[in-house]
């Protein structure tokens, strides 16, 4: 670099710094209030896939389940995932109660699936086909593929249960486009 060049920067090296009068690093901004409904407007430019978590509830015998976007995974070696559960989740306590469950990646057509899952109450597995991955756990029909898992860790964060959880089995089960929220709605992967 010439001399030229770097006074052509407008901070130069952080050096060059100290040796301006009056010159200093600019501090970070303390931390302020983000307002929920903004900070959920601008994380959602940000696509992601969906998932739905299902066991079958020890107490009941019945299929629970419940819909994330929030599903990711962690480690190759051991193969870890995690995704996040609102602490006011009442179907979370009964997929964990059931030890091993499966985490479902849906497919573009399986929208009803995922509001179902969504929702509170009701039966929302009625009319609904599934069949057993090898531990028992419900694999819906038509998504792209399931992990068969158990709880690793879970991480308290904020109005979220961070669960971080170890696979066990897992497969490909149909072909097709994955179902996406993005901006508030769901829709397909285009090319």
């Amino acid at each position: 670099m010439t001399d030229g060049a770097a006074a052509a920067m407008p901070y130069g090296p952080s050096d060059d710094t100290a040796q301006r009068p009056g010159a200093h690093r600019d501090a970070p901004s303390p931390p302020t209030g983000i307002e929920a409904r903004r900070f959920r407007t601008i994380l959602g430019h940000f696509a992601t896939g969906v998932v739905a978590v299902t066991a079958i509830d020890g107490e009941t015998g019945r299929p629970a389940g419940l819909a994330a976007n929030s599903f990711t995974s962690v480690s190759l070696d051991p193969a870890l995932v995690s995704f996040c559960v609102a602490h006011t989740s009442t179907t979370w306590p009964r997929i964990r109660r059931a030890g091993r469950f499966c985490v479902n990646i849906l497919s573009a057509p399986q929208l009803e699936v995922c509001l179902r899952l969504a929702a509170k109450g009701g039966d929302k597995f009625a009319g609904l086909d599934w069949t057993e991955s090898p531990g028992g756990g419900p694999v819906i029909d038509g998504a792209l593929a399931w992990l068969e898992c158990t709880v690793e860790a879970e991480h308290v964060a904020g109005d979220h249960v961070i669960v971080v959880a170890r696979v066990h089995h897992l497969d490909r089960h149909h072909d097709g486009d994955p179902l996406v929220f993005y901006r508030g709605s769901y829709g397909s992967f285009t090319e």
